[in-house]
């Protein structure tokens, strides 16, 4: 091929020519016709590198987007925590949330108390015993675990690890001191903090539920109250207001989706 066939030389001719009649346009010459001027002669090969590096530039830029493209088609799995007081509405948001059919690991916690009416073994929670819930913290087999409200409840640790090596997202229902136990054991979980729209509508939901006595009803209000109060260690707060659960719930999922569009990932859970 000759190189005026090779389109890449023939701008680089076209380029060098452009920068030579600039530069002899104001040149001056000696008896010979030759250029005196140093600058002038350096001007030519400047602009032919000048015109190198600007295509270094293009391909360094091409490899950028590259790169950006492909960490946007490869986001890493999500460890997702939705936690907040007592009474906010946890339990039904997640059900409306698995009734919408994404594809979201929901982590069973594993919890002494007992069994509330609708509620489903396996589904709902693990409802174990005493002794048995003892036998898993001595197998190492949760994740975290605390006594909420006289109950020992967890999160069975496999069954989250299993879930982000298969690449799907992993739902974690748990109460606020869970929630810090996540955090300290990975930076990349991402926290939502679930709230009512007042503190008076959050004891009014918690005295309708009539499943606590008195005394230990008392005991739920007051450590709310103390809860919303940790909101600050959470990435966003979502507001379940009244009779608006399906409005919670694409909240919730537009965070999620917001969260898979990060230019910079939270990266892969650590556990």
């Amino acid at each position: 091929m000759r190189p005026s066939d090779d389109p890449l030389l023939s701008d680089l001719s076209s380029d060098v020519k452009t920068a030579s009649d600039r530069v002899l346009a104001s040149a001056e010459f000696d008896a010979n016709g030759l250029s005196t001027s140093d600058d002038a002669q350096q001007s030519i090969r400047h602009s032919y590198l000048d015109g190198a590096a600007g295509n270094e530039e293009i391909e360094s830029a091409e490899g950028d987007e590259s790169s950006a493209i492909e960490r946007a088609l490869d986001q890493p799995p999500l460890l997702i925590v939705i936690s907040g007081p007592s009474g906010v509405g946890k339990d039904e948001t997640l059900k409306a949330m698995k009734a919408r059919d994404h594809p979201f690991h929901f982590v069973v916690t594993a919890t002494t108390r007992p069994r509330r009416k609708g509620e489903i073994e396996g589904v709902d929670y693990h409802f174990v015993s005493v002794d048995d819930f003892a036998g898993m913290i001595e197998q190492g087999e949760l994740l975290e675990y605390a006594i909420v409200y006289g109950d020992y409840k967890g999160i069975p640790k496999q069954q989250v690890r299993d879930a982000l090596a298969s690449g799907l997202d992993v739902v974690l229902r748990i109460d606020v001191q869970g929630a810090k136990t996540i955090r300290r054991l990975s930076k990349q979980a991402l926290l939502i903090f679930m709230v009512a729209d007042s503190v008076g509508e959050l004891e009014r939901r918690l005295r309708e539920r009539k499943s606590d006595p008195p005394d230990r009803l008392k005991l739920r209000i007051a450590n709310a109250r103390e809860e919303l109060k940790t909101v600050d260690d959470f990435d966003y707060v979502v507001i379940n207001k009244r009779n608006q659960l399906e409005s919670t719930v694409d909240m919730l999922l537009a965070i999620i989706s917001a969260e898979k569009h990060r230019v910079h990932p939270r990266g892969v859970p650590r556990l």
